[in-house]
């Protein structure tokens, strides 16, 4: 049983549904934004009600970190967000080093709205520019052009004296994509000097346009050479990768991101969002998630919870394991413990196992070989 002194970090993450135009590629909740806008007002107020609701699993711990996702935050004015935090703050406290970070896109940038952001509490940005190459943002259905997201970015950096934490989010693999394109993407992103950078292949995921009507991505042969030089460029532009697709410059790591990671607690609110607790009293650990259609989310008919089920202590390890072997250099052995309350000896067969296979280290630490971490989908069918 989990003890309250055990009880893992508190995060908050906040999912905003509306985007001005879908993506052929995304696969999140996100929904085109109608003739009349985004119901702002409400929305906030639906939120504000959701998590009161979901107050009695915080169990008086105090917020470490939030991230708000979309769709499209930045659609929502600084005026709602700061509404929006002092409601929370009127609910739960704060850490004093909470970090709070909202998704933006460079192509709903209005000059001085960073600014407003910032005033009403954000502290870490992500901005979605995927490449900075035009046509393949016209590929991807991206409604910025290149040279909108390096102004955005400089225009964020001249507001705050340069001294600002924000994430650059960047696809390779993408459709006719040479490695020098992947390159000169990455090339860019890193002579913008973002404190991080997320950098991942571009994946085909059902219930997409992609999915339906596939582009043509690079052979496997070029992927691979996409991903071994990006990988050395970034770290030898002081990059270091901390997690699959993570790379940061030090000490600018995503906490939100390595709080779930690290098998971390999360209240998830607006449509669509989830989450993931550990009850102190029983040793429990629940997951939940919200309806996912916004006009549902907002009738005051319906339930904001769509479902929540308790987690069998078979499903545990791999559950972590889903998580922290995700980290380049995994977690301390002791954290599996305090974070399931199942003893470490109960995924001693997997260990053994994945140690014998050269997936996984042999030491204090459950982190992942370089094999392991390229045939990561084996290693963690070893803990299923």
């Amino acid at each position: 049983m989990l003890s309250p002194l055990s009880l893992p970090p508190l995060s908050l993450y906040i999912h905003v549904p509306w985007c001005i135009r879908k993506c052929p590629y995304c696969d999140f909740n996100s929904h085109a934004k109608g003739p009349d806008g985004i119901p702002e007002g409400q929305y906030i107020e639906a939120l504000l009600k959701d998590f009161q609701l979901e107050l009695p699993k915080v169990q008086g711990r105090e917020l470490q970190t939030i991230f708000i996702g979309g769709g499209t935050p930045s659609l929502l004015s600084p005026q709602g967000y700061q509404r929006l935090f002092d409601g929370l703050k009127g609910m739960i406290p704060f850490s004093s080093e909470i970090e709070i970070t909202l998704e933006a896109n460079p192509g709903t940038y209005e000059h001085g709205r960073f600014q407003g952001y910032f005033d009403a509490g954000v502290n870490r940005l992500s901005l979605g520019v995927q490449s900075f190459q035009n046509n393949k943002l016209k590929a991807l259905g991206r409604i910025h052009s290149a040279e909108e997201a390096v102004e955005a970015i400089s225009s964020l950096q001249q507001e705050n004296n340069s001294q600002v934490n924000f994430n650059i989010d960047l696809m390779h693999g993408l459709p006719d994509q040479s490695r020098d394109d992947a390159l000169n993407d990455l090339k860019m992103a890193i002579s913008l000097k973002p404190t991080h950078i997320s950098w991942y292949q571009l994946t085909i995921e059902p219930n997409t346009v992609f999915y339906s009507k596939p582009p043509a991505i690079p052979e496997d042969d070029i992927l691979w050479s996409i991903q071994e030089s990006g990988q050395q460029l970034l770290a030898d532009s002081g990059y270091r990768q901390y997690e699959i697709s993570a790379y940061s410059l030090p000490g600018k790591q995503a906490r939100h991101n390595l709080n779930y990671w690290q098998f971390g607690d999360y209240i998830g609110i607006g449509a669509g969002a989830h989450g993931k607790w550990a009850c102190a009293r029983t040793g429990d650990i629940s997951r939940n998630w919200k309806t996912r259609m916004p006009q549902d989310y907002l009738s005051a008919g319906k339930a904001f919870q769509a479902g929540l089920r308790t987690l069998e202590a078979s499903e545990i390890p791999l559950e972590f394991m889903m998580n922290a072997l995700r980290l380049y250099h995994g977690v301390d052995a002791s954290l599996y413990e305090k974070r399931t309350g199942q003893p470490l000896s109960s995924i001693n067969k997997g260990l053994s196992e994945a140690v014998q296979k050269g997936l996984m280290v042999k030491e204090k630490r459950l982190a992942p070989t370089e094999q392991g971490r390229l045939f990561l989908n084996d290693l963690l069918e070893l803990f299923a």
